[in-house]
């Protein structure tokens, strides 16, 4: 059975910091490439950051966002630095199987930032 298991998300204040993390189960975590989405109140959901062969990143989180994995670990992680209220949103990870059509999706975990 795929899982993808989010956590780390909560309420921050602006210009804080949160490390997300998505625990994969259920399928061969190293073959996969993995991003995180992100979607806010009455917008849709808006690719956030992936890892496969390299990194891509959305313009508006370059240089405050990282994505890693840990291969070993089945887990991968987005660290969350200088974050703004327009960060507000369910971060989602999802993988993929490049080439094909095959992908999986967590459940979210909620980032709110506010003061």
């Amino acid at each position: 059975q795929v899982q993808l298991v989010e956590s780390g998300g909560g309420l921050v204040q602006p210009g804080g910091s949160l490390r997300l993390s998505c625990a994969a189960s259920g399928f061969t975590f190293s073959n996969y490439a993995m991003s995180w989405y992100r979607q806010a109140p009455g917008k849709e959901r808006e690719l956030v950051a992936a890892i496969g062969s390299s990194t891509n990143y959305a313009e508006s989180v370059k240089g405050r966002f990282t994505i890693s994995r840990d291969n070993a670990k089945n887990t991968v992680y987005l660290q969350m630095n200088s974050l703004k209220p327009e960060d507000t949103g369910v971060y989602y990870c999802k993988a993929w199987l490049r080439y094909t059509t095959t992908e999986y999706w967590g459940q979210g975990t909620q980032v709110t930032v506010s003061s």
